[in-house]
């Protein structure tokens, strides 16, 4: 199983990081990648995603190698249909950052793009959801939890979850302040995460 988590999560990342930046380079000579190296609280945050994602291929690389209840195994989380209720909420989380990474086109960011203002998107899923790309990753750390319940996923569920909220929060400071009225009337009008029927 952790060479197919591993796998996994080697697409995920050039899916649904390396590919729309490549792309977005490619097109319209834009760097997606605007993540900052200072202390500010945007900083931290950006560290703390960096951390995440190092700590989370780091894990997945040595449970190859190592015997899995060396992370700190979850046995109250091991069932069957859990498991195939995370591999599913995997293919989900998948399926919907590539849907809305398609649909923000050239505004896609992996960042706060403080020198170049974007087009707000509102329509297909970003009419559902402010922020369906975080979604997608909370959804994608929830499903890695169920499929493989131990401390390790457990952390970075809480870790993500943590740097996610407050993320979502910077990022709609700053779109209020560059777009205005239009992004407090998209605010008034569609959730934070999701919008169901």
């Amino acid at each position: 199983m952790q060479v197919a988590l591993l796998s996994y999560y080697l697409a995920f990342f050039a899916i649904a990081f390396v590919w729309p930046t490549w792309r977005l380079w490619r097109a319209e000579r834009i760097n997606a990648l605007v993540l900052p190296f200072d202390d500010t609280a945007y900083g931290v945050v950006s560290k703390g995603f960096r951390l995440l994602i190092l700590g989370l291929f780091a894990v997945l690389i040595s449970a190859v190698w190592l015997p899995g209840d060396l992370f700190g195994y979850l046995p109250w989380l091991d069932h069957a249909a859990v498991r195939i209720a995370g591999a599913g909420l995997l293919l989900v989380s998948l399926v919907l950052i590539v849907v809305a990474q398609a649909q923000m086109g050239r505004s896609w960011r992996i960042g706060i793009d403080t020198g170049r203002r974007t087009v707000l998107v509102q329509t297909g899923v970003f009419a559902r959801s402010r922020n369906p790309i975080f979604l997608s990753m909370r959804i994608n750390l929830f499903g890695l939890l169920l499929v493989w319940p131990n401390a390790a996923t457990l952390a970075a569920f809480l870790l993500g979850e943590v740097l996610m909220q407050v993320q979502v929060r910077l990022e709609e400071d700053h779109l209020g302040r560059m777009l205005g009225t239009d992004y407090e009337d998209y605010r008034r009008q569609t959730p934070r995460w999701v919008l169901a029927g």
